[in-house]
């Protein structure tokens, strides 16, 4: 299907879940069933096999849990899982003892929103693949290109798909049971309430000033704190707006008094000045430094690497966590800098004092 065509068809990316001891269920899947160009995968008896092993012993409410058939439209294609409770169990078990239990059934209530899916596609996925929240809401208006799949983990196959619609799809394959909110027209005045009502944190990783300003009076509005990872030397933002509404936004790195209204009419060359003042170039790397002298001359837009992005999944899963575990985490920045760690290499064998600091 071309592009032109698949953008007439609504785009889906949540599993449908089918329980073959509810009749409904088992109607639709006797008709799937009939379809020769649809694929069944069954591995059960592999992850009930799983469940069995565990330590300490999955209780009988969940091993006597009936199984689900998770069918994903786009790859046109059911597989066979455990029940809620089972998958849950079996999927994150290797997060213990980094992650109690107590601490997975409480990150499991959060509701997280992540505007942005550049960098956000990582973080979205990385806080997926923890279990550190029950549902993430994504949202961009913009479409997977070519020159995106240097950072971002898609696929030849996802290209003019939107951003939101392909991290969605990727979590959805690796859980089915993790409730997930798309909003495809991006973060704009006429949704932003309805993206940010209920949400416990929001991740911010627009490139719109505009936008970045919208999501802070949602958030000092409702009380939701901000994280924002910048990938270049590793620059996280965090924004408690949950301890205090009345922070400035950006830390008040444009001051208290700043007039954020009037960005919606400010040319993109009048924002420079201020941009620069949020990530002045002496926190920047020399490389990154140098290449927006170079923008729009020798290179089309500012440079991004993979394992940066990759990095501030990490660097953002690391910082919800401390927020849902209540441990002290302000409003600031901090630099997760491999680079300068990498110069701080050591012989191990010298002493703690001699190691990695926070490496």
């Amino acid at each position: 299907m071309r592009a032109a065509e698949r953008s007439t068809v609504t785009v889906q990316y949540r599993a449908q879940l089918l329980d073959e001891a509810v009749a409904e269920d088992m109607a639709e899947l006797t008709r799937l069933r009939a379809k020769p160009d649809i694929t069944f995968l069954d591995t059960l008896d592999t992850q009930r096999a799983g469940l069995g092993k565990l330590i300490p012993a999955a209780s009988a409410e969940i091993l006597e849990e009936n199984p689900r058939w998770a069918y994903y439209p786009w790859r046109a294609t059911a597989v066979a899982i455990l029940g809620p409770k089972g998958f849950e169990r079996l999927r994150l078990d290797r997060n213990r003892n980094k992650i109690t239990v107590e601490e997975q059934q409480h990150f499991r209530t959060l509701t997280i929103g992540v505007i942005g899916l550049s960098v956000g596609h990582a973080i979205a996925h990385t806080l997926a693949l923890e279990g550190l929240c029950g549902e993430l809401r994504l949202t961009d208006f913009d479409e997977i290109e070519l020159s995106n799949l240097n950072r971002i983990p898609a696929t030849l196959l996802d290209l003019d798909l939107n951003k939101a619609v392909v991290v969605a799809r990727r979590i959805a394959e690796l859980d089915p049971y993790l409730s997930l909110v798309v909003h495809t027209a991006g973060a704009t005045p006429d949704n932003i309430d309805e993206f940010s009502d209920g949400l416990d944190i929001m991740v911010e990783e627009c490139d719109s000033l505009d936008i970045k300003v919208l999501a802070r009076r949602a958030a000092s509005k409702r009380g939701i704190p901000i994280l924002m990872e910048t990938s270049d030397r590793g620059i996280l933002d965090v924004e408690r707006y949950d301890l205090d509404p009345d922070l400035p936004f950006f830390n008040g790195l444009l001051g208290d008094d700043f007039d954020f209204g009037a960005f919606a009419d400010m040319p993109t060359a009048e924002k420079v000045p201020h941009v620069l003042r949020i990530l002045p170039p002496s926190q920047l790397s020399s490389r990154m430094v140098a290449s927006m002298h170079e923008v729009g001359k020798t290179i089309s837009t500012w440079p991004q690497l993979g394992s940066d992005v990759q990095l501030g999944g990490a660097t953002v899963a690391a910082a919800v966590r401390r927020i849902g575990r209540g441990e002290p985490l302000e409003s600031g920045r901090t630099s997760v800098d491999l680079h300068t760690a990498l110069d701080r290499i050591a012989d191990p064998r010298l002493g703690e004092e001699h190691t990695l600091e926070g490496a």
